[in-house]
């Protein structure tokens, strides 16, 4: 019990010392993106490959955003990896689908991509070209928010309060950050399912 107690207490001590602002000069972006036509590519390693992947799904649904990420097509991105290294897969990727000013690319990433170290390259480059390109940048990060944080337009730092649990915490934190993005009045588009049907039942 008393690892769950301390998790939960995490979870609530996230809440009350993220930074709202940035929250919303991130639903800022992301709504200057849908206004000028833009698509969204979402990325992300691991765990951020599985939020991008369920991201795009309610960006697309809930917010009518045009959405996409390149872990959703296994046999393009694996031969990008097999033919040209893991390091540009995703920035080869977006230069395919023609990455412009009027698009944004959201970051899954704990560490936020680290050059020096070897981190979550692919993220970095797939940022610096996107930079070069002139699309917004949005991220979802932990810790310092490494190269997201200083080339981001609007990135989100989840705050560290247990160290030994950085990724899982920083992780749980993204679906709940993105939920409610695509939940937020700016972006909100389509009703949900389950919202739908309580609403027909009053």
């Amino acid at each position: 019990m008393r690892f769950i107690e301390k998790y939960l207490d995490d979870i609530v001590q996230i809440a009350k010392k993220i930074d709202p602002m940035a929250i919303r000069k991130a639903v800022d972006v992301i709504a200057d993106v849908k206004e000028r036509g833009g698509r969204l590519f979402i990325i992300g390693s691991g765990g951020g490959a599985g939020h991008a992947s369920h991201a795009v799904n309610d960006f697309r649904k809930i917010a009518n955003i045009e959405a996409y990420t390149p872990t959703d097509n296994v046999s393009e991105l694996t031969a990008r990896i097999n033919d040209e290294g893991w390091d540009h897969s995703y920035s080869d990727w977006l230069k395919i689908s023609n990455l412009n000013r009027k698009d944004g690319i959201l970051v899954f990433s704990v560490g936020g991509g680290n050059i020096e170290f070897g981190l979550s390259v692919n993220l970095v480059e797939a940022m610096k070209l996107a930079k070069s390109a002139g699309a917004s940048i949005i991220g979802v990060v932990g810790r310092d928010g490494g190269e997201t944080a200083k080339l981001g337009d609007a990135p989100i730092i989840v705050p560290e309060v247990n160290k030994d649990l950085t990724t899982a915490l920083v992780e749980s934190y993204q679906a709940v950050i993105w939920h409610l993005i695509v939940s937020h009045p700016k972006l909100y588009a389509t009703t949900m399912k389950w919202e739908s049907v309580d609403q027909n039942r009053r």
